[in-house]
């Protein structure tokens, strides 16, 4: 990690010839991948990267360029290229940093590097042999096992120094059936900011066989009936749709540039029963974060309440374009990114019905229990999704498993049609992807029922065959 005075020197550098702020992000982790796949570890990635990136902000125009040089003279370079975003004349500044650490609220018990690999390499074996020992209809397993130790500094010319570092670990088992000329897949995943304790608390043996064991039933699953019908979400198929039917466009650039449908502060956007939060601050979810990437706080930020759209996502560009304080959503990928407004830990907050309830409430409709893909315009709120296990509900109960299902819809639209919230609420992880850079993010919602929503699948006989949209 770098001396503050050399940090200092960067800045002033950076600022040379005028702009209205400047920022460098310094990096360094090491991590390790391990796929394994057809019984045998097919992929490792393991090493330790490091780097800086330097922006300059001026006329709310950025500048951003990054180095892997991290010596004092490499970094002078860095800040001289980002410079000419400004181009008044030559000044000499000295800028003063104070330093913030973060507190480690949770601590790492099993830190990454402290993990053998041969263990983790053993850990991978066991869940392939769980879920092919699920029956021979299992023709192919993939798991997937990685872990992030990551330190980072980050300077502006405000004087604000932050210093923290983060461990994040996940496990993912994908696995795929197949019988005639039938195929489905079964998916499971755990992980968030946690060291290799994170094994401790989720047995893979089991969670592979709970991914194989759905693949499985997915087999004998009817084709799925199409129309409109009412749509019960479980709380174990995560905030998927909230997190792209309406997350993506509470992210205050999308806003900025027309290219959001949730454009107005103040307008009722929902249901009165459903309020949308996202909270950087949950200790060990995926998207927690005690600073985010640009020094700002991660923080609980209520988007909808009750129905009312409240405000945005923002990151220190946006947040003066509005007027408003930043969010704690500034996010980049990596050093070779420049920050954007991103989410955290964002979901649906929960109401007060029984989720048996809103199942025995509804006379017939669909039971999601996993999402599959999907994709979202967030101009309009337009939206696809396929559902990777889902029900058919009939007078109350939930009745067989039905394949082929997709949710088509908008947004707006879905969350006014929330009539029922239940008081659970179950949460997924992801890796986010915007503007070519990915961040790690956890979603969640409640069961939820929606009145009615369009159903894609097979028709019964009573009307003509939709198609099936596939994510592209």
């Amino acid at each position: 990690m770098l001396d503050k005075a050399v940090m200092s020197k960067v800045l002033a550098e950076a600022l040379k010839k005028g702009g209205d702020f400047a920022e460098i992000y310094v990096e360094g982790k090491d991590l390790t991948g391990i796929i394994c796949e057809d019984k045998k570890i097919e992929k490792v990635n393991s090493g330790r990267e490091s780097g800086a990136g330097v922006r300059v902000i001026s006329n709310g125009n950025t500048a951003y360029a990054y180095t892997n040089d991290l010596s004092e003279g490499g970094l002078l370079e860095t800040a001289r290229t980002v410079a000419h975003a400004a181009s008044g004349a030559d000044r000499d500044i000295t800028i003063e940093l104070n330093s913030q650490h973060g507190q480690l609220e949770m601590p790492f018990l099993k830190m990454p590097e402290q993990f053998p690999f041969k263990d983790k390499v053993q850990t991978l074996l066991r869940a392939d042999k769980a879920a092919r020992a699920v029956g021979p209809e299992i023709k192919q397993v993939t798991v997937a096992l990685s872990d992030v130790h990551k330190r980072f500094q980050i300077a502006n010319s405000l004087g604000e120094l932050v210093e923290d570092e983060v461990v994040r670990t996940r496990f993912v088992i994908n696995a795929i059936s197949a019988r005639d000329e039938v195929i489905q897949t079964g998916f499971e995943a755990a992980g968030g900011v946690t060291g290799w304790e994170l094994l401790d608390c989720n047995n893979v043996e089991d969670m592979a066989r709970q991914a194989a064991q759905r693949a499985v039933m997915m087999l004998d699953a009817k084709p799925a009936p199409a129309g409109r019908m009412p749509v019960v979400m479980s709380s174990e198929a995560g905030g998927t749709m909230i997190h792209e039917a309406c997350g993506h466009g509470l992210e205050a650039d999308l806003v900025q540039k027309g290219l959001s449908v949730y454009s107005k502060i103040g307008e009722e956007v929902a249901a009165p029963i459903v309020s949308v939060v996202d909270d950087a601050s949950i200790t060990g979810k995926n998207g927690y974060v005690r600073f985010d990437d640009e020094g700002s706080p991660g923080r609980k930020k209520v988007l909808i309440e009750n129905g009312v759209l409240k405000g945005y996502m923002h990151d220190r560009l946006t947040a003066q374009k509005d007027g408003v304080e930043p969010t704690g959503n500034g996010r980049r990928e990596s050093y070779q990114h420049k920050p954007i407004p991103r989410m955290t830990n964002t979901y649906i907050a929960s109401g007060e019905d029984d989720p048996e309830t809103i199942i025995r409430e509804t006379a017939r409709g669909l039971l999601v229990k996993k999402m599959g893909g999907g994709q979202v315009n967030t101009t309009t709120g337009d939206f696809v999704f396929d559902v990777q296990e889902g029900y058919i509900i009939e007078n109350g109960e939930i009745k067989y498993p039905v394949r082929g299902a997709t949710l088509t819809g908008n947004g707006p639209e879905v969350l006014r049609n929330i009539d029922m919230v239940g008081n659970d609420l179950g949460f997924a992880i992801g890796t986010c992807g915007k503007d070519g850079q990915g961040v790690p993010v956890a979603d969640a919602q409640p069961t939820i029922r929606i009145k009615s929503m369009t159903v894609g699948g097979t028709m019964s006989g009573d009307g003509p065959e939709i198609r099936r949209i596939r994510r592209v």
